[in-house]
């Protein structure tokens, strides 16, 4: 794959799982990282967010692969807040080639505070991904060397599945918002050669997905409860990927091999679209 040599890269949610994995590849590939992540919980959520520890782990694997690494905390909801650690990273390493807006969070399960989960989910997954591309965007257009920004969707970004649930029902809303995001911005910023790209995973290894709330959804739907996992099948014969395919798909996507690719909604989900 084409060398990442002396580029930037901008990675939200990079405590654990797939923003963890992006950053390591890409990393591998000779990319410096600015990476934030909430290392907080979210009250309305139903399993615990990354830590700071993960965060700084997190850190300690991209230098392992000889590059560097600001490793900061931050709520992509706050803008301003957000912008603050995408300041430090840059004045450090004095550019930026490529943004990863992966942060994300869901609920599956039934929640008294509605309102609550599909604001939190919504704030997170759609806005705080615009405020992602606000905060890091200016910076790469100003150097005048294009750049490459990838936005996590997910599969239910293309295939909504039946909910009665508010965290499922954001969740889906959020991530097909995103695509009509990212058709915009590549449209607008294809001139100074910005190529902007949504990816959509099945479901990933991560905290998001191991962890005991998604166990009992499983047992559950395993007992025959209608917990809404049965439509979650992929047509290939995996029942869930690891976040380094993922990342494998994303450092592509910000290479020079993807340099006519923009504007593109990719499945990364072992045919679960199409089923």
């Amino acid at each position: 794959m084409t060398s990442l040599e002396g580029k930037v890269a901008f990675i939200t949610g990079a405590a654990r799982g797939q923003g963890r994995a992006h950053a390591v590849k890409l990393a591998s590939l000779g990319a410096d990282v600015i990476g934030v992540d909430i290392c907080k919980d979210i009250d309305s959520m139903d399993y615990p967010n990354a830590t700071r520890e993960d965060l700084e782990e997190t850190v300690r694997l991209v230098e392992a692969q000889g590059r560097r690494m600001i490793g900061r905390i931050a709520d992509v909801r706050d803008q301003d807040d957000l912008a603050d650690a995408f300041g430090a990273g840059h004045a450090r390493f004095g550019r930026l080639d490529i943004i990863v807006a992966n942060a994300g969070i869901v609920r599956l399960t039934d929640s008294d505070d509605r309102r609550s989960v599909w604001r939190d989910i919504v704030d997170t997954n759609l806005t705080g991904v615009w405020n992602t591309v606000e905060v890091a965007l200016p910076a790469m257009r100003a150097a005048g060397r294009g750049g490459s920004i990838v936005i996590t969707s997910s599969s239910a970004g293309l295939k909504g599945t039946g909910s009665d649930r508010a965290g499922s029902q954001a969740y889906t809303a959020a991530k097909r918002g995103l695509v009509g995001l990212m058709q915009a911005l590549a449209n607008q910023h294809a001139p100074e050669w910005i190529r902007v790209n949504t990816i959509h995973p099945t479901g990933v290894v991560s905290g998001m997905t191991m962890n005991a709330t998604m166990e009992r959804l499983f047992a559950a739907a395993a007992a025959g409860e209608d917990t809404g996992m049965a439509s979650m099948q992929n047509a290939l014969p995996i029942p869930i990927l690891q976040a380094e395919d993922i990342a494998n798909a994303v450092a592509w996507l910000v290479s020079e091999e993807a340099k006519f690719v923009t504007g593109v909604a990719l499945p990364l989900d072992a045919g679960f679209a199409v089923r």
